[in-house]
């Protein structure tokens, strides 16, 4: 049953004191939110302080290798419409990180749960999940992660005779195999931009058709599943064929599609699309992102993109040429030490586009454009990538800690 009625033992109250306060001294330090070590303080107290303050929740998790913090956010939003919501809004999805969320959710009813892709399967035994939304699959993080056929097998494996409600993307061959274990699955045509991670077939390693919109794995009969809700252009289809209008501010088709998948998993607690798009409406930006900020004068639209699929999708929503465009990478632990991922990025969509590069790894960054025969400048910082750019609004793209340094730079 959703709403905490029952109290937490003394041992994980004390936990949960204990990572707040600690959370509190980092912030007051300047080390950020404090979230993450706040919660590795409290489950190193107690360690099983996630499972219990997930067990009176309705917990939904939320996972993918891009759009999974701005499809977190749209669902907390639309929930709101059934009860009070607790969820890890600013993106700390390791456990440590949810913990220290739900720890701040006494009152709710419902917990939303962002969590990283390799986390996924452990969470889900940890919360007892009533749905998990399964979005993409991709190459990110190498270093890390491993590689995406890894990773479907993990989901495959963890998810498997779940009793979760799995609302899954049908246009993604990695999601459908790892969803496929799972006795209840919502199937959403979400679409995907990004396929060259699955040209091989997940379930025999057989080279995948891919017909107009449609895939199959001609050896071994694997394939796209019917799906019961789609996005069709402004709209979302829902398993009654009910046409529903998409409003929102933000911006682009991957946002659509993730307001797709959240009106489905809305739909499992009871709340009808109507209701919850309108309700996805008031979601401006998320974490920072397309955020456009005023600095030094200038209008500076902050769009985070961390991984080839993410700069696909990014490329196709900034304004047109001659609009200049900042690129920013790093390479810290937070976005994976290992940048050959850059070569998988069509820097071409660019062309026309004044290009100015930034960051820990700009260098790196260079020589790709470089090799894409690109025009382009490398800055030292913002403020002098700032005055080589033509007037009008820039365009800033930046991976994850690239992102936050800029964040910080702009007072965002």
């Amino acid at each position: 049953m959703a709403g905490n009625s029952d109290p937490l033992s003394p041992r994980a109250k004390l936990a949960v004191t204990a990572g707040k306060a600690v959370a509190a001294a980092s912030r007051a330090a300047g080390r950020g939110s404090g979230s993450v070590i706040g919660g590795r303080v409290a489950l190193k107290l107690d360690p099983d302080l996630l499972a219990r303050l997930a067990q009176n929740l309705d917990c939904i998790l939320v996972s993918a290798t891009n759009g999974k913090t701005t499809t977190t956010r749209l669902i907390a939003e639309a929930l709101r419409a059934a009860g009070p919501v607790v969820s890890n809004a600013l993106g700390a999805n390791m456990p440590a990180g949810i913990t220290s969320a739900l720890a701040g959710g006494s009152e709710a009813k419902f917990g939303v749960i962002e969590v990283d892709e390799k986390y996924l399967a452990g969470v889900a035994r940890d919360t007892d999940p009533k749905c998990i939304a399964l979005l993409n699959l991709s190459r990110d993080q190498l270093d890390r992660a491993g590689e995406t056929r890894m990773l479907a097998e993990n989901w495959r494996e963890g998810l498997a005779g779940s009793k979760a409600v799995l609302v899954a993307n049908c246009d993604d061959p990695l999601v459908v195999w790892a969803a496929s274990s799972s006795p209840n699955v919502i199937w959403v045509a979400a679409g995907q931009m990004w396929k060259d991670d699955a040209w091989s077939c997940p379930s025999c390693g057989g080279v995948m058709q891919r017909p107009d919109d449609d895939w199959f794995c001609g050896e071994c009969g694997f394939r796209r599943p019917t799906p019961t809700w789609a996005l069709s252009d402004d709209h979302v289809l829902d398993p009654h064929g009910s046409a529903w209008p998409i409003h929102l501010q933000l911006p682009g088709r991957a946002n659509k599609a993730n307001a797709a998948s959240s009106a489905a998993v809305a739909a499992v607690f009871g709340v009808p699309p109507q209701v919850a798009l309108e309700r996805m409406y008031q979601v401006q930006a998320v974490a920072g992102r397309y955020d456009v900020v005023q600095y030094q004068g200038r209008d500076l639209r902050l769009l985070l993109a961390k991984n080839p699929a993410g700069w696909l999708e990014t490329f196709s929503l900034i304004d047109p040429p001659p609009t200049p465009v900042i690129l920013s990478v790093n390479a810290r632990s937070a976005d994976g030490t290992d940048t050959s991922w850059l070569w998988d990025v069509d820097y071409t969509q660019l062309a026309g586009h004044p290009i100015i590069v930034l960051g820990d790894r700009k260098l790196d960054l260079a020589v790709r454009l470089e090799v894409a025969d690109q025009q382009f400048q490398v800055c030292d910082d913002l403020d002098q990538a700032l005055q080589q750019c033509p007037p009008g609004r820039i365009e800033v793209i930046a991976n994850y800690t690239a992102f936050q340094d800029l964040r910080r730079r702009v007072g965002n």
